[in-house]
């Protein structure tokens, strides 16, 4: 008997359905050989496939959702599966079957499907009873939206501790310059000059 293990996020559920590989010693209700997926978002047809599909449809969305994210043109093509922005609200998803004579399945979906689909396969990676190529699915990213995620990394790590030194040392020269007064300093010199006069 397969095990089934469903991923909800309000308006989109994933289900994952596979066996445990005893040959691990795994758990009866772990899945590490997934037989079968299926994607379902309200309102729109049943998206189902293989493992060899998941993968490149989890890459798809999640570079899609990079490039919006850093304002670049969104878009992804592949074998699999096109997304595209029809405009800030609505994307344009193209899913081609590996079968031959299999018409395309055209998806429009608005920012929360998206959102909510995209959180689905959050959970599915982050999922201990769930085993499958983790590193597999975000390694296929472009080398342009992996590098520029982990530079901005690397600037902020390197250019946010010198900011706060300097942040903290202008605070602290603000304090010293509010309790001091020039005025009473001047009284003080002037007595201390009249009373070498004196003497």
């Amino acid at each position: 008997m397969q095990n089934k293990l469903s991923f909800l996020q309000s308006s989109v559920s994933l289900e994952i359905i596979g066996l445990p590989d005893y040959s691990n010693n795994e758990n009866k209700d772990q899945i590490s050989i997934i037989s079968q997926w299926k994607l379902t978002m309200v309102d729109k047809p049943l998206i189902e496939g293989k493992i060899e599909h998941l993968g490149p449809i989890m890459n798809a969305f999640y570079v899609y959702s990079n490039l919006l994210i850093k304002n670049e043109t969104p878009i992804y093509e592949s074998k699999l599966i096109d997304i595209k922005a029809d405009n800030f609200h609505k994307h344009n998803i193209v899913l081609k079957s590996s079968k031959p004579n299999v018409k395309p399945l055209i998806l429009k979906i608005g920012n929360s499907l998206l959102s909510d689909t995209i959180n689905c396969f959050d959970q599915l990676n982050e999922s201990s009873k769930v085993r499958i190529k983790k590193t597999g699915i975000n390694n296929n990213f472009p080398k342009k939206v992996k590098f520029g995620l982990n530079n901005k990394v690397q600037f902020l790590n390197f250019i946010m501790p010198p900011f706060i030194a300097i942040c903290s040392l202008i605070l602290f020269s603000t304090t010293f310059i509010y309790f001091y007064n020039p005025v009473e300093d001047k009284e003080k010199n002037v007595l201390n000059y009249s009373k070498i006069k004196i003497y």
